[in-house]
């Protein structure tokens, strides 16, 4: 174990509390600072207000370890490193909003005797914009890789750290740097703009990995392909490997939207014109959209129909809502005149908040009852171990997209659905004695 420290982090939102709880976890003592006092208050009873697995044991095993407070003088007096863990969400334009950065900047003033260590996701020319403005301040660059759903996971056991640092802050980056050497991960030592843009350009290349395939999954229905077993053999090859080649209706989260406009937009202002990721943006827009037809090809109008969506969060083991794919769904499915159910064992409180006209249910049973169509928007595991032959006589229709390719195709038709997937061959247009109109 590295020699113990005392760390600031500032921000306990996602990123800050799996990053506080974990380098706790690490040894080191934590100081973490949040403006909403409700959530300080909470994590100083041990209560988590997010959903992500293993931070609840985190916190409770480093009690001693970490403490919450909403004064920066705390932070200030107790720690030299400051990692800045703020939300730097889109603005209407594209750009990202670093209005909470600012304000942290705000509080720390222009003294020499700490770092301001940048966890928080912004546009390359953020740090040298910082330099300039305080140039008593040290700064590093040092991007967050984390999915949600295991994060403490890639926090412990990264695949690299990127620390980024300009001259006269090398005292700063070697502090950084000592922290995360007992990861044992690759570390990247490298100057500021090119920290910042690495992680800006790692996520949007896995967002243009999920738009491609889900390109191809959609010629895959076109020609009678099986997009599973092209990302299958398309994976093997080394050179592309096999993550985010899995096709379904698109990406969403906190990351891929926001640092792929982010890029999109940091390269407008210099006027360059970034095509491809404005493909990349139009094709997860769109391959959302692309589910309405498909149920209108099994119950034409929409009018009055009820369709129940399995899942809401943007994917499973979290409960963030931001971006995901239910939130358009269940848009498009109301505006067509269909009324919808939703169900997700951990999202439906921020849920709630985002979708009002949506009824909530407590369970799929509930959920599919009497519906005329199912959307499985988010591949929750429970969902695998349902018993779809008995969910099929209890619904007015049983058709069901799986917008994740997450279940058998033939499993779920012998049970008695229709069955849609996102890329695999169309098995809906059968004959009376149920031979398949079209072979593989």
């Amino acid at each position: 174990m590295s020699e113990e420290r005392s760390i600031g982090v500032i921000g306990v939102g996602w990123v800050g509390l799996v990053t506080a709880t974990c380098f706790a976890e690490l040894g080191h003592r934590v100081i973490a600072m949040d403006i909403d006092a409700g959530k300080v208050d909470a994590l100083r009873r041990g209560e988590v207000p997010i959903h992500e697995p293993g931070i609840e044991e985190l916190l409770e095993r480093n009690a001693e370890r970490l403490r919450f407070t909403t004064e920066m003088a705390e932070v200030l007096e107790d720690a030299r490193l400051l990692f800045c863990c703020v939300d730097t969400p889109p603005t209407y334009s594209g750009d990202a909003d670093l209005s909470r950065v600012q304000a942290v900047l705000a509080q720390l003033g222009g003294d020499g005797d700490h770092a301001l260590v940048m966890k928080s996701t912004v546009p390359a020319g953020t740090g040298e914009a910082i330099r300039r403005d305080r140039p008593n301040l040290s700064y590093v660059s040092c991007p967050e890789f984390l999915k949600e759903g295991s994060a403490v996971a890639d926090f412990m056991n990264p695949d690299r750290v990127v620390i980024g640092a300009d001259r006269g802050d090398e005292w700063a980056a070697d502090e950084v740097e000592e922290i995360y050497r007992i990861v044992g991960a690759e570390l990247v030592r490298t100057d500021v703009a090119s920290a910042e843009m690495i992680k800006l350009a790692s996520n949007a290349f896995l967002a243009t990995k999920i738009s491609f395939v889900n390109e191809i999954a959609n010629v895959c229905e076109e020609v009678g392909a099986d997009v599973s077993e092209v990302a299958r053999g398309m994976g093997l090859d080394r050179r592309i490997g096999s993550s985010f080649l899995r096709a379904g209706i698109g990406y969403g989260g906190s990351c891929f939207p926001k640092d792929v406009s982010a890029l999109k937009q940091l390269a407008g202002n210099t006027g360059y014109h970034f095509q491809l990721l404005t493909a990349v943006i139009e094709v997860n827009e769109l391959q959302k959209r692309r589910v309405m037809k498909k149920l209108e090809k099994h119950l034409g109008s929409l009018v009055g129909k009820k369709v129940a969506l399995l899942g809401l969060a943007f994917k499973p083991d979290t409960d963030d809502m931001r971006e995901a794919t239910s939130l358009v769904l269940a848009s498009r499915l109301q505006g067509e005149g269909a009324s919808v159910r939703g169900y997700d064992p951990v999202a439906e409180r921020p849920a709630r908040e985002l979708l009002p006209s949506v009824e909530f249910c407590d369970s799929a049973e509930q959920a599919l009852e009497s519906a005329h169509a199912a959307i499985l928007v988010t591949e929750w595991s429970e969902f695998a171990r349902l018993d779809w032959a008995s969910l099929a006589s209890r619904m007015a229709n049983p058709l069901l997209i799986d917008g994740r390719n997450f279940l058998d195709p033939e499993k779920v038709r012998a049970a008695g659905f229709a069955y849609e997937g996102i890329g695999r061959p169309n098995h809906a247009d059968e004959d009376e004695s149920g031979a398949k109109s079209r072979q593989r």
